[in-house]
Parts: C-alpha cells; structure tokens; sequence
C-alpha cells in the first residue's frame, strides 16, 4: 500500500504546482502520435518498454537491447493536407551498444496566400523535420536513456532550427509485469529564429507514467501524466462560458492524464484502446464530443513482419488514421545465412 501511496503522490503533486496557462510555442509538431501505437493508446505514453521501436521518440529509455535489428514505417493521414511520415531504426553496435536513429517529417501540403488588399499571391508550401538519435543502457531494474534531437522548421520561406535532448528512465519490476517511466523531453535551444523579433520557445514536458499487466488477465494498462511543468492547463474562450463549470480541480487533473489498454490475443494479435481527457475537453462540441478524445487500433504479426492501424478521435468531422510496418531484419539475416 506505502508503494502505491508513493506512486499517487508522485501523479498528483506536478497537478497542484503552480504553472502557466497556455503558452505559444513552436515545433509542436514532435508531440503529435505519428504511430499506430502510440495513437491507438490515446497519443502519450513513457512506460510501455521494449514493445515498439517507435517509442524512441516517446521515452529514449524504453528501447532496450531487444528491439536490436528492427526498422519501422509509419504513416499518418492527420487533417486536410497534412501528412507525416516516421522511420524508426535501431542496430546493435557490439560494446558501444545498441543505437536507434529515427526521422519524423510533417508536411502540411500548400496553403493559398493573399497580399493585404486580398489578391492571391499563389500558394506556398510548410514542412517540419525531427531526427533523432539516441540509445538506452540498463543497469539491474533499471534503465535510463537518451537521445539527440535536431528540429528544423520552414513555413513560407521562413526557417528556424533548434537542437534538443530527451532524458528518460524506467523501472521494471523483476517478478510483476509492472513498469514506471519518467522522462524529461525537448530541453535544448533555439539555432536560429524565423525572423529578428521572433522568440521561438521548445514545447519542454515532464512526463511520468506506469504499466501494468494483471496476472490472469489478457489486458495490458497504461496511466501517462504529461503536461506537469504546467498547473491549469484548460483553454479559456471569452465568447463561450457554456460548461465553465465543468473546469474545476478533478476535470483540470483529468487533462494531465492519458489512459490506454491493450487486449493480448497471444504474441501476434494486439487491440488498442485510448482516452485523452484534454483533446475530448478542448475539441467535443457543445452539443456532443463526436467521438474527441478517443482512440482505437489494432496489430497483428506475420512472420518477419509487424502490421498496425490506429484511429484517434480529435473532433466530430473526423479523426486521424495511422498506418505502420516493423520488419525484423535479423529474422532476414538468420536465413541469409542459412542459405549460404
């Protein structure tokens, strides 16, 4: 009970420190779930280790020895034009251990512009790229991690890069299947600005986490805390007061937490299941969520390779569909050689 009083406590106290409310930042675009897992959980989660190789980008901590030789592919159709695109690769390097070096690039498609009397100036385009290189080392129960972030921006013409580091840890229980994940992520600095007077500013987070696998049951749970650098994180709309009521303590704690579940149908089969209370608060109508917050998939391996579909909902006019592939290229390289 002292273990899980001490885990309660570690979740509630970020909630109740004083931070600031809203905030403009840049390079947001490394916080959206590009793949199928992470979507398909409800969009964050730093607990979940040596499951997926994607999750680099979520906790460098959770990529252990044993995601050695996999590559994956992901794509997210998001909303209208925009679109992005996640490689993951991880190689064992003998003593100098095991490195992952991934890349994730959104384009957000062309956008029509217009001078100041509104005649069309023709269209230009935006894109945003993270790479990303890092690896993990475990010493007992533990494993810390992490990982080297290059972020360059460009929207019409205008271009601003930065350099950033995650650092994370987990706690693998060695007889339950329990795990406990902390990390610190996008601490670094700005390159260079957009323009002059321009003041870009690093979406920084601390984000804490646990999974959990009930003993006789075929359900794998996960509670992520994220945002806790920040008190009242909730968005205040002068011109809509409908539900401001509903903005107290318990629904301002419930925007710090995500929740997913995962349904074990043996090794090769995995349903997905998330709730995002923020995006659910932020994007439902005032008449109906439509769905917002909201998020389901599923993965099924065949042979050497991994496939995995995720839906997240963000608003009733849709959601967003993710689509992956992770091959196992030692399977590849073992029968390489047997045929040699």
């Amino acid at each position: 009970m002292s273990r899980i009083a001490l885990i309660l406590l570690l979740y509630v106290s970020p909630l109740l420190a004083l931070g600031q409310i809203g905030g403009k930042r840049s390079f947001e675009f490394i916080n959206i779930p590009s793949n199928p897992r992470l979507a398909g959980l409800g969009g964050v989660n730093v607990s979940l280790a040596n499951e997926d190789v994607n999750l680099a980008f979520s906790n460098p901590a959770l990529n252990g020895d044993t995601l050695s030789g996999l590559v994956s592919f992901s794509y997210l159709d998001y909303f209208a034009d925009v679109n992005i695109i996640s490689t993951v690769y991880q190689h064992d390097f003998g003593k100098y251990g095991s490195w992952f070096i991934g890349i994730n690039h959104i384009n957000y498609g062309d956008i029509d512009s217009y001078d100041a009397t509104g005649a069309p100036l023709g269209s230009f385009s935006n894109n945003e790229t993270l790479l990303i290189i890092g690896r993990s080392h475990q010493v007992g129960v533990f494993t810390l991690g992490g990982s080297f972030k290059f972020l360059n921006s460009n929207v019409s013409g205008f271009s601003s890069n930065a350099i950033a580091l995650d650092l994370g840890g987990i706690f693998q229980h060695p007889e339950k299947q329990f795990t406990v994940g902390l990390t610190f992520k996008n601490m670094g600095f700005v390159l260079s600005e957009y323009t002059e007077t321009s003041d870009t500013k690093l979406p920084f987070d601390i984000q804490l986490g646990m999974t959990f696998k009930p003993e006789h049951m075929p359900f794998r749970f996960s509670l992520t805390g994220y945002n806790l650098r920040q008190g009242d994180i909730s968005y205040f709309d002068p011109n809509n007061t409908e539900g401001l009521e509903d903005k107290g303590g318990l629904d301002n704690a419930l925007r710090h937490l995500n929740i997913g579940a995962e349904l074990l149908l043996g090794k090769n089969v995995n349903f997905r299941f998330g709730y995002n209370h923020l995006i659910k608060q932020e994007l439902k109508l005032n008449d109906t969520n439509g769905g917002a917050g909201f998020s389901f998939g599923l993965m099924f391996r065949v042979k050497a390779f991994e496939f995995a579909y995720s839906r997240g909902g963000y608003h009733a006019a849709g959601g967003s569909n993710s689509f992956g592939i992770t091959a196992n290229t030692n399977l590849f390289l073992k029968r390489t050689k047997s045929i040699l």
